[in-house]
């Protein structure tokens, strides 16, 4: 979040389970649109390809987020 009050586009990946804390995060340091690449709980004891699809999927989300957005 620091980065992004400094202009630099940042996102934050979090797991489903983490969003409402995220949240509550962001609107605390002011950033209530602060964005967040949402993936599925848990990651520990995920195996080699689950982890995969997850990182894939991270990727797909934070792409359009970090590219596609004005920073405030």
């Amino acid at each position: 979040m620091s980065a992004e009050k400094l202009g630099v586009p940042a996102v934050a990946v979090i797991t489903d389970r983490f969003v409402a804390s995220a949240r509550a995060m962001a609107e605390a340091n002011g950033l209530t649109d602060y964005p967040f690449a949402v993936i599925a709980h848990p990651i520990a004891g995920n195996t080699d390809e689950e982890l995969r699809d997850k990182a894939e999927l991270a990727v797909e989300l934070l792409v359009p987020l970090l590219t596609r957005r004005e920073t405030t």
